[in-house]
């Protein structure tokens, strides 16, 4: 395994973790996965959000959120750099669960 692929999913465990513990449970957000940049420097994490029409209030809530996760990863990552941060809806994981309903339904 590479070292992104390594430092990506440190990164991924440990802010499901974070929101895990700061969420409001009116939601429930998942992390997907994530992306780090070649030079380490910026990473964006893919979550998911259920209910549905949860999803805005809870975007908005991680990206408030991604200093205090940022300080979180200082914490527990023992990389020379720690990423900047950017938090989006998985479009890939929408597509996948749109595709399951529509086969369900033939």
């Amino acid at each position: 395994m590479q070292r992104n692929e390594k430092v990506a999913n440190q990164i991924k465990e440990l802010a499901a973790e974070f929101l895990g513990r700061e969420n409001n449970r009116t939601s429930l957000i998942t992390v997907i996965s994530c992306n780090t940049s070649p030079d380490l420097k910026k990473a964006t994490i893919f979550i998911t959000v259920l209910p549905n029409s949860k999803e805005h209030d809870a975007l908005e809530f991680a990206k408030r959120k991604r200093a205090e996760i940022r300080d979180f990863l200082k914490g527990k990552m023992n990389t020379k750099i720690i990423p900047f941060l950017d938090i989006q809806i998985d479009q890939g994981e929408k597509n996948r669960q749109k595709i399951d309903e529509l086969l369900r339904i033939k």
